[in-house]
């Protein structure tokens, strides 16, 4: 019994002592420091995070995506697999964000955020879909399609030119998706 009771006595030391240390803060990093930390994080991303913006007939549209780079792997229908949805883009969703009501491919789209997929096929067109789930941390793997709120078919076309690092851009026809030697344009009004 006496030995129970110097097991229970140390136990409560090391607990206590633990707590104390554990609680402390031996780092003296200030805030800033911390966030230029997080920002050199973001900016060793193997996919760094990318943004862009602009205006179509007066509404103004943000994308924000995670952009993977070619680094001589095959990309359509091994990378990114024939007929099954893909984030457009890398790590999690990728986010449109439209400040008005737009015209996508034909659909009408209602203000608001929403991820963006593909599912890009071999000579066939890609389905491209607004998805209201836009906080996806693992993107695809997260993906639901009950939340679909459109989807819409596009043709890409294929280039001779190489786009070594995925880019989605809103232009004055709509979003333009390009990576590797795949453009894929999908209007917007």
């Amino acid at each position: 019994m006496n030995d129970l009771r110097k097991l229970f006595f140390s136990l409560s030391v090391f607990s206590i002592c633990f707590g104390v240390f554990s609680c402390s803060n031996p780092s003296s990093k200030s805030n800033d420091t911390m966030i230029e930390d997080t920002a050199k994080e973001v900016k060793e991303r193997a996919s760094p995070l990318k943004s862009s913006s602009g205006n179509i007939g007066g509404k103004a549209i943000a994308v924000e995506y995670g952009a993977p780079s070619v680094k001589g792997r095959v990309i359509w229908g091994d990378l990114v697999p024939y007929g099954e949805v893909w984030r457009t883009g890398a790590n999690e969703a990728t986010n449109v964000t439209f400040e008005k009501d737009v015209v996508v491919e034909g659909e009408a789209v209602e203000a608001g955020r929403y991820s963006l997929f593909t599912i890009p096929r071999e000579n066939e067109p890609w389905t491209i879909i607004l998805n209201a789930d836009w906080d996806l941390e693992h993107g695809h793997f997260q993906y639901n399609e009950e939340n679909d709120v459109i989807r819409v078919d596009v043709s890409p076309t294929f280039v001779t030119d190489h786009q070594e690092i995925l880019s989605i851009e809103v232009v004055n026809e709509g979003i333009e998706i390009k990576w590797e030697k795949a453009k894929v344009l999908v209007n917007i009004e």
